[in-house]
Parts: structure tokens; sequence; C-alpha cells
């Protein structure tokens, strides 16, 4: 992920500028600060989030939290106040999920989801385990996934009563995991790393 200077010559770029830029390319802002999205996510990736967000949307189907899966714009403003064209990080997570109806609107979601899954690539390991680890516990995420296709494991990081996440959980292909978050979800890793 690298971030682009070629856009204009400023600081920090907001949402408005966000809006204009080409819609054939995928950005992020964090801070204000643009990081290009790595090209189309591989085979593998696009079958480990599908499994996923079939497993999060089969057992959220007639509730209150909504999955969407990327790209779906997260805009994340420092304070609720914050008018639209002013916010200055917009994510695209691989998937998330929002509890609270009124953070949904036609744009995607504005405010922390409740959830985030991203899927590491070798070209976007660094900002997820790094920048969007302390955004995500910044902002209040409460669960922040990150599933490695690699070594087929996943780390699941809770925000505690501090606002911070410490150690993770692990788990391997061969685990199941429990999602209190989402009432009695649990997850049989198998399926998920079925290619």
């Amino acid at each position: 992920m690298t971030s682009s200077p070629r856009l204009k010559e400023q600081d920090r770029f907001t949402y408005a500028d966000y809006l204009t830029w080409p819609e054939d390319e995928r950005w992020e802002l964090i801070d204000g600060v643009p990081y290009a999205m790595s090209p189309a996510p591989t085979r593998e990736h696009q079958e480990l989030s599908g499994n996923i967000h079939s497993i999060l949307h089969l057992h959220l189907k007639g509730k209150t939290c909504k999955v969407y899966a990327a790209p779906f714009d997260v805009r994340l403003p420092e304070t609720p106040t914050v008018a639209d064209e002013q916010i200055e990080t917009v994510v695209q997570p691989d998937i998330v999920v929002i509890c609270n109806p009124e953070k949904l609107d036609d744009r995607g979601c504005k405010g922390a989801p409740d959830l985030i899954v991203e899927i590491l690539s070798p070209r976007t390991a660094e900002h997820d385990l790094k920048d969007k680890f302390y955004l995500y516990q910044r902002v209040g995420v409460l669960e922040y996934w990150i599933v490695n296709q690699t070594d087929k494991t996943m780390m699941v990081f809770k925000l505690n009563a501090a606002g911070e996440y410490g150690r993770p959980e692990m788990y391997g292909s061969r685990d199941r995991v429990a999602v209190p978050l989402l009432g009695d979800l649990e997850i049989d890793l198998a399926e998920v790393f079925t290619a």
C-alpha cells in the first residue's frame, strides 16, 4: 500500500476529494492520507472472503446486523458531527458487520462497524496489521479479524473495557470460532479455508 502524491499537492485529503477520484481505481483514506488499494484480489482471497461472507450472511438473515463485502465504503469521522465531505478516513475492509442501522446510508457506513474482517495479502499485510489495527482500535471497532490465507490462521482482536485490543485469540484451520458478538454463531474454520 502506498500513498499517492499525484492526486494534488496538499497535505491531507477528505471524503469530498475521494468522491472525485476515478471510479476504476480503489483508494482508502486514513487520517487524510490516500492509499492505493491492491490490484484485484487473488482467486483464493475471493474464495475466503466469499466463504466468510456466506457464513455471516446466513447467520444474520432476518436480524438487525448486516454484513457487507468490499468494495463498501466505511467512513470514520473523528467526531459524530463532522460533515461527510470533511471526513478524512474512509476504508474498504474485506468484510464488515454493522448492527446499528442508523450508521447505514446509500454511501455505505458512517461510524465504526461492530466487526471488521481483513484477509492478508503480501501487498497489504503491513497496512492491515499496523495502520488499520490502530485505526480500528481508535474508532472502537468491537472485533477485528485478520485472516492469513497463506498459513490458514485467523487472529481475533476484541476491544476490551480500556478501549484496546490486547492479545489476540489465535485459530487454525481445524478450529471452531465462537462469535458471541453475533449471538450463538460458531464458525468452523475448515469451511472457511476450503478451496
